[in-house]
């Protein structure tokens, strides 16, 4: 059984990624949106920013790295619905296939595209000026949180693709994602704040994820934000998970 499963999983992994190479404008312009916003920030408000680090791009670039991924689910929305829309859905379950590998290829296939969007901006931050002296576990660590957190969104756009009833609609949850990490340490430290903007931006995810990505790049101690940015994570994609396959078997009996 569990053989079956993999198997038709990377059968339709494949299909998807071969989607995805015939189509790279959506990966580009994933990774445009995020490097927009990171010569916005260094070059017209970094002058401005007092954040007690020698370079802005560091400093913001852990923030700039989760909207890259916020930005990359909403297509893994979009070609959900566009599934269900088309009836391959329906074509695919009247197949001798596991019907959670169905929406696993999808999954998957988000991390593939994120990943590869998130090496494009890394990219683009090394010739802004980003450096790091941090060492190959650090940089390990750093890879575990961010698919940890594609992960967990992915499974989040998942329920937007099964639910909603358009193709705008489908994508549109993720701009509350993407606008989260502009109420956090991302770009500013949460000190400058007032009071309750700033007990918001210390209680959401964003801000422990970021805190332990920036605390990994410069050979910091991490802390507890470590701890709390798993707990985050881990507690994202298990309600994410159930709710999403709670829609999926909705929509298929």
């Amino acid at each position: 059984m569990a053989t079956h499963f993999f198997a038709d999983t990377a059968a339709l992994t494949g299909r998807s990624l071969r989607h995805i190479t015939r189509s790279l404008d959506t990966i580009i312009t994933t990774a445009v949106t995020p490097v927009a916003l990171m010569l916005l920030f260094v070059y017209v408000f970094g002058g401005a920013i007092e954040t007690g680090s020698d370079s802005y791009v560091s400093y913001m670039l852990p923030g700039i790295l989760l909207i890259t991924i916020a930005s990359g689910i909403a297509y893994t929305a979009y070609r959900l619905f566009m599934d269900m829309q088309s009836g391959v859905f329906e074509r695919f379950l009247s197949m001798p296939i596991s019907r959670s590998g169905v929406l696993w290829a999808h999954v998957l296939t988000s991390v593939t595209a994120n990943l590869i969007s998130l090496i494009i901006v890394m990219g683009v931050a090394l010739l802004m000026g980003f450096r790091s002296g941090a060492t190959l576990p650090a940089w390990l660590a750093v890879a575990g949180i961010l698919v940890l957190f594609t992960l967990a969104l992915t499974w989040l756009a998942v329920i937007a693709g099964l639910s909603a009833k358009t193709v705008d609609g489908a994508s549109a949850f993720s701009y509350p994602l993407i606008f989260l990490p502009f109420i956090s340490s991302a770009f500013v430290p949460t000190e400058t704040m007032p009071g309750p903007v700033r007990a918001f931006a210390e209680h959401q995810p964003v801000t422990s994820i970021v805190n332990t990505i920036r605390d990994l790049f410069t050979q910091q101690p991490v802390g507890v934000d470590i701890w709390i940015a798993l707990a985050w994570c881990v507690g994202i994609l298990i309600v994410g998970y159930a709710l999403a396959m709670g829609a999926y078997h909705r929509r298929i009996t």
